[in-house]
């Protein structure tokens, strides 16, 4: 795997993070409609959210999900993982 490859693998994107909501709210037995009512957002949003059907999601929104199903978002250094200029000059002189 190259080095941007293996970085933005680290990323997680709207679709994940709709997935792992959902993961948590089936495991802690909450229905949509129960976890939407405890975080303050829409039963529609958060169904859009789970099943990969929202492009964009604000921050508020996000955190208010987590909070109620006690999870948090990790923020980590952007540089942690991410390829080198060099990384990438690199990966462009190798063979595919």
């Amino acid at each position: 795997m190259s080095p941007y490859a293996s970085y933005m693998h680290q990323i997680m994107d709207i679709f994940s993070l709709g997935q792992l909501i959902a993961s948590h709210r089936r495991a802690q037995r909450l229905t949509q409609a129960e976890l939407a009512r405890r975080a303050g957002v829409g039963r529609s949003t958060l169904d859009a959210l789970e099943n990969g059907r929202t492009g964009e999601l604000g921050y508020g929104k996000i955190i208010r999900l987590l909070a109620a199903l006690d999870l948090t978002m990790k923020i980590a250094a952007a540089n942690q993982g991410r390829p080198t200029l060099d990384d990438l000059r690199g990966q462009s002189d190798e063979p595919e």
